[in-house]
């Protein structure tokens, strides 16, 4: 294990180490325009929604490390007190790379991107047409954390008025997470594309699992089973029966159980960790 203490490494290997670790990072495509109504466009992965009642989005503009100088889109966010947030679909993703080239001040991102401005019922900057959601908002307040190149500086921003392309929506309604088809940075120059690695994780909710504390000496101390197939089989409202009496800790079949986890089969695992052959 590598121990760090971040004041003791230069900010850019700070940086690598903090984007590489937290990832994915959703993206935050920023539409802006200065007081004179010149409008600007920028990526940002420092983003995420965190409030429902009332939709509240932030997301931070860093200090550039090199120059210690602000960015546009904090400039005119200062300025005007509205951003549109863009969301970013696979579709888009070239030309929103291209957006975050270090145009000069007053340069219009959407004509260098080839993107095509569409007017917010709600606010002055201009929405993306390309993106799959759109969020109109009103900056409510900016945090700066630092004066420092690298420091973040938060935009807390809350939505005042959504478009959503219906052609991502499902049967129900519903906004469909591979339609959508949403990307998002990691470390470096690497990106996900969440409609290639989709997986379903069913959420405790509605019942309480039992927990791996309470899970069979068989099954805890496999030298098979991971930690993600132990809260597959701990996720249960109540240990099976047959559990109680036999745990079969064979590693062929536990390797097959494992195989079933994989494909959800809880029960059929749970099945076969019970039976004696």
């Amino acid at each position: 294990m590598l121990h760090i203490d971040p004041n003791q490494i230069t900010t850019p290997e700070l940086h690598g180490y903090l984007l590489g670790a937290v990832s994915p990072r959703p993206i935050c495509f920023a539409s802006t325009v200065d007081r004179e109504g010149n409008v600007n466009l920028a990526p940002y992965s420092f983003f995420n929604v965190f409030s429902a009642n009332p939709p509240v989005m932030i997301f931070s503009p860093a200090r550039r490390v090199r120059g210690n100088t602000t960015k546009h889109t904090l400039e005119n966010v200062l300025e005007t007190k509205e951003v549109v947030i863009n969301i970013v679909s696979n579709s888009m993703v070239q030309q929103m790379s291209l957006a975050s080239t270090e145009y000069a001040k007053g340069v219009n991102e959407f004509v260098k991107a080839g993107f095509t401005e569409v007017p917010s019922d709600k606010i002055k900057p201009p929405r993306v047409a390309e993106s799959p959601v759109q969020f109109e908002c009103k900056v409510k307040e900016v945090i700066a954390l630092g004066e420092e190149g690298g420091a973040g500086n938060l935009i807390i921003s809350e939505v005042v008025m959504m478009h959503i392309n219906e052609r991502i929506l499902d049967s129900n309604g519903k906004i469909d997470p591979a339609r959508i088809d949403t990307v998002a940075r990691m470390g470096g120059n690497w990106y996900t594309r969440s409609k290639v690695g989709m997986f379903e994780v069913e959420k405790p909710l509605r019942t309480h699992g039992i927990g791996v504390d309470a899970l069979p000496e068989g099954i805890k101390n496999s030298d098979i089973l991971t930690g993600n197939d132990l809260g597959m089989l701990a996720n249960v409202e109540a240990l099976p029966e047959a559990a109680k009496k036999y745990i079969n800790t064979n590693e062929e079949i536990h390797r097959k159980a494992r195989y079933l986890l994989e494909r959800g089969e809880v029960e059929a695992a749970w099945n076969l960790l019970t039976t004696d052959n």
